[in-house]
């Protein structure tokens, strides 16, 4: 049986957009919602704060939306500033795209190993979940999931140790499996 292991976000990560106030390029999402509507349209932006100055930014949310063509859950959650919505929000790449914003995941995610990080002899097979589209190396979340070096798993990726139907290089931000032979 397989070891599940899951990537689980801690706080919301960094947008990563210039400021146009100062040299910042980081903005942390304030959770707040502003609406406006004309008429009958809306247009619906989600606030977020330079962390250098404090200069507030807009992020394009709606634009020009017939009332009757949003979700009531919708509205309502943006009228009511839900947390959540703004973690889903983040997540969505046609907000990211439409904004030119990336995201900076550094220190908002952890690993959760159940209490299963310990090396045993023979072959441990591990099954990493994410709970949202966190890019993370593999090679990180196998180092930090067995306390080893990061040198040390590249080593066992070479020799063949450590084997994945997926390329441990890089970064991935869905789920995959690994085996580890000891």
């Amino acid at each position: 049986m397989p070891n599940i292991w899951v990537v689980v976000p801690t706080c919301l990560p960094v947008i990563l957009r210039p400021c146009h106030s100062c040299a910042s390029e980081r903005f942390r999402a304030s959770g707040k919602f502003r609406v406006n509507a004309n008429h009958k349209l809306l247009d619906a932006w989600l606030l977020a704060l330079c962390t250098d100055c404090g200069e507030t930014t807009k992020l394009t949310v709606l634009e020009r939306m017939n009332v009757r063509s949003i979700r009531p859950e919708l509205l309502d959650r943006l009228h009511h500033n839900d947390p959540g919505l703004t973690a889903e929000l983040l997540q969505d790449p046609v907000v990211r795209r439409r904004n030119r914003i990336a995201l900076d995941w550094d220190n908002a995610w952890r690993l959760d190993t159940g209490g299963s990080n310990h090396l045993e002899d023979g072959a441990i097979d591990v099954s990493v979940r994410f709970a949202a589209r966190i890019p993370v190396r593999p090679v990180r979340l196998v180092a930090e999931g067995f306390g080893l070096s990061r040198a040390e798993v590249e080593r066992l990726v070479t020799e063949g140790s450590l084997v994945s139907a997926v390329r441990l290089s890089g970064k991935r931000s869905g789920d995959f499996a690994f085996t580890l032979k000891r």
